[in-house]
């Protein structure tokens, strides 16, 4: 059967502008780090695409080794993106990204230029496609001159095969360092993905002023800390969560019971607010007008049309504010 896209799939949507740049992402997109790659089911991931793209979700972000096995999301996007979404490529923003472990011998991993434009290149034929939107450095390298690095992602764009960069996981004074770097180098950073959720609030302390100071987005992934911040483990580990797989990244003993205690507490919030813990957790990140956009995971086409009802009420008062804090920071 012929995918048709709604027609009203921009209605609903908020769409933020990415730091000082032009380009508008929208407040929650797709991420395919689980869930998307070999081991896993192909019409599942496909119908959760599919009502992503539906519901004016317009980003979708990879990287070279999200899999398992590692480089089989990109595969497996490709073949969706030619079956399915071949004539709105120029809708989608699609980021990869290279920086951790990929392949044997010494220039499958890190920042330098020779692993980052092959990879890219590997990127690309994986995927189907010329040129992604967003190129990013997936780690912090301290062993590789940052300009080295930053230069490489320079070169992609000169190359053509990326039309702006990121970074990933940098700390916040090597981050004020890339992007001066590139601003010299006339390819200005872009954007921004660290990890932050509820739970943990470390880009608070720095970062996400140095990214308004630079004009540089933010798009944030684990937001809900790996499924914790979620109404999922409040009667124990299901079979099909995270926890419970073998390759996950979330394990059954980080589940404790000061963790429980801190998720019924934060649920009783959520409810109060009208909304599941899930979409109180990824509200929460959009009220800060320094995070350009959300990544959200999903394991179903449901799950993720309940999380994008995040969105419809991402106001929180003072008094909710202090609440969450109080309660984040029980022992």
């Amino acid at each position: 059967m012929n995918y048709s896209p709604q027609k009203n799939r921009y209605s609903s949507m908020i769409y933020n502008r990415c730091g000082a740049s032009g380009l508008l992402i929208p407040a929650i997109s797709l991420g395919l780090w689980h869930n998307f790659g070999g081991v896993d089911n192909f019409e599942n991931y496909r119908n959760i695409i599919i009502k992503a793209f539906d519901a004016g979700i317009t980003h979708f972000d990879l990287a070279n080794n999200y899999g398992p096995p590692p480089g089989s999301a990109e595969e497996n996007f490709g073949h969706i993106l030619k079956s399915d979404l071949a004539g709105y490529r120029d809708e989608l923003i699609i980021s990869t990204k290279a920086g951790y472990f990929m392949w044997d011998g010494p220039y499958g991993d890190w920042g330098s230029r020779k692993y980052l434009i092959a990879s890219l290149d590997q990127s690309l034929k994986r995927i189907g496609i010329d040129y992604v939107d967003i190129f990013y450095s997936h780690r912090y390298d301290p062993n590789t001159p940052l300009e080295e690095t930053m230069g490489a992602l320079d070169f992609a764009v000169r190359q053509g095969k990326a039309l702006y960069v990121g970074i990933s996981n940098y700390p916040a004074e090597a981050t004020k360092r890339a992007s001066e770097i590139l601003r010299k180098l006339g390819t200005p950073c872009l954007i921004h993905q660290p990890r932050y959720s509820m739970f943990d609030r470390w880009v608070e302390e720095e970062l996400l002023d140095i990214l308004d100071e630079e004009g540089i987005g933010c798009i944030v992934f684990s937001p809900l800390a790996q499924g914790l911040l979620t109404n999922r483990y409040l009667q124990g580990i299901p079979s099909d969560s995270r926890a419970a797989k073998p390759h996950g990244f979330l394990k059954k003993e980080q589940i404790t019971a000061e963790i429980l205690k801190k998720i019924e507490k934060l649920n009783e919030i959520a409810k109060t607010r009208e909304q599941s813990l899930a979409q109180m957790a990824i509200a929460w990140l959009l009220k800060d007008k320094r995070v350009t956009s959300v990544l959200v995971g999903a394991s179903s086409s449901e799950q993720l049309s309940i999380n994008l009802k995040s969105i419809q009420n991402i106001f929180f008062t003072e008094d909710e504010l202090e609440i969450i804090d109080k309660t984040l920071k029980m022992e």
